[in-house]
């Protein structure tokens, strides 16, 4: 347990490459490849973790001072995602959260009821989180550990529920997202869709980014949005003109950067995508195989990127206008992009649409966090986790308002009733879109041999 807590305290950039090289390996690929691929997607990961540095050590500051421009007096502090991954793999259902995650993958893959094998073991941290949370809130370590297993379950059917969006939109073939944040928001997503599709004014306004930037010619370019968008935030946060320009181009350097660091990714990743179907085709006639990986593939596209930055103001806006809500956005607000990011296809890259689908997820989501809160806060002095200076309350944007911390945390009131009718719904879900598929395929098959 100790070694593996080693690696997992590496973090994603040398967890992840390690797994893909272990993966290439058992899949019979060349040494060299699975080093080169490992290495590659190492750097890719390095490559994007530069540019949301950049993009929060830019948005951040700007981001408080709008706050504190715009009188905005919030208690409860967002402390970001790796202050919340830290609680998660910090508590004492942490440590199990990865061995938990890889037994109910490789179950479910056996039974059929996945497609799904989860590689972004390090992301297994949303799950910890859940369980924490819960343990929190019962003083239970087994309904915590409960909710870890039914919280994987339900990820690795979203993530199937995901992989057409993910091929059709991102054209990522056998490719999933199994990140804890991203793949909630379907549940949002999907029933908003056929809203926006029979209201006036909005079912047929076409807003993807080639069609705004033939409206709107240079200015609707992503790197130039970027340029104006950081203009504004700048102007919002009171900076003067040459902190406000600044400000500007690199958010338009982020818009240009991004969609490059992911093509890297998505190099090293390539050969271990093409051997995994190689080796399901010969072994598993007839089976599909996804490969589950972290969203941040997807965080890069024009459509995700501009929706987000224009998210961020609308997010703070929320936050000071929604009665009873207590948190502060600040550390994640720069993570928009992953509560997005399987939006963006569901609404065909309709900037429109994701942004008030975003609106509608982060507004709920603020007052979920609020409720939260105080289990948050109980979680991280339970796993050790030194609350910033000044603050008594914490939470956060990403995790702590996501669709499926309000189910885990609704269902453990019910104890393990309520989490067992959780865990049933979702092997009923995955048993239908296993139908679904058969289906599908027998009607393939009867129209070749037509």
């Amino acid at each position: 347990m100790k070694v593996l807590q080693y690696i997992v305290d590496m973090g994603p950039t040398v967890m992840l490459p390690l797994i893909i090289f272990l993966f290439g390996i058992l899949l019979r690929t060349k040494v060299s490849t699975a080093i080169r691929a490992g290495l590659t997607v190492g750097i890719g990961f390095v490559g994007v973790n530069l540019v949301i540095g950049l993009l929060m050590d830019s948005l951040g500051p700007a981001s408080k001072d709008m706050v504190s421009r715009l009188g905005i007096d919030l208690s409860v502090i967002d402390v970001g995602w790796p202050a919340t991954a830290a609680v998660a793999f910090g508590s004492s259902v942490g440590a199990l959260a990865i061995p938990i995650g890889i037994a109910v993958n490789i179950i479910l893959l056996l039974i059929g009821l996945t497609k799904t094998l989860n590689i972004d073991l390090w992301n297994l941290w949303h799950c910890a989180f859940t369980g924490a949370l819960v343990t929190a809130i019962t003083g239970s370590y087994t309904m915590g550990i409960t909710t870890t297993v039914v919280h994987t379950i339900v990820i690795l059917v979203l993530s199937d529920m995901s992989a057409k969006y993910v091929k059709d939109y991102y054209g990522y073939d056998n490719l999933t997202f199994t990140h804890g944040t991203s793949t909630p928001y379907l549940l949002i997503a999907l029933p908003l869709e056929k809203l926006f599709n029979v209201l006036p004014g909005i079912k047929n306004l076409k807003a993807d980014p080639d069609a705004i930037q033939k409206r709107m010619g240079i200015f609707g370019e992503s790197t130039v949005l970027g340029l104006i968008l950081g203009i504004a935030v700048g102007a919002l946060a009171g900076w003067n003109l040459q902190e406000i320009l600044q400000l500007g181009v690199k958010m338009a350097a982020v818009m240009l950067l991004l969609p490059r660091v992911v093509a890297i990714l998505m190099e090293g990743l390539a050969p271990i995508s093409e051997a995994a179907s190689e080796f399901v085709k010969k072994r598993f006639p007839g089976r599909e195989l996804y490969i589950g990986l972290d969203s941040a593939l997807a965080v890069g596209h024009p459509a995700v990127i501009a929706s987000s930055l224009l998210l961020i103001p609308i997010a703070l806006g929320l936050a000071a206008l929604i009665p009873g809500n207590k948190v502060l956005p600040f550390g994640d607000l720069v993570t928009i992009p992953f509560i997005i990011c399987l939006m963006v296809p569901i609404f065909r890259g309709n900037v429109v649409r994701t942004i008030l689908a975003g609106s509608i997820a982060i507004g709920f989501g603020l007052l979920i966090a609020t409720y939260v809160s105080p289990f948050f806060t109980e979680a991280a002095i339970n796993a050790g986790f030194k609350l910033p200076a000044g603050a008594t309350t914490i939470s956060s944007l990403v995790d702590g308002s996501v669709p499926t911390t309000a189910i885990f945390v609704f269902a453990s009131k019910f104890g393990y009733i309520g989490l067992g009718i959780v865990g049933f719904i979702a092997l009923v879900a995955a048993y239908v879109l296993k139908r679904k598929d058969k289906q599908i395929a027998n009607n393939r098959n009867k129209n070749l041999s037509a």
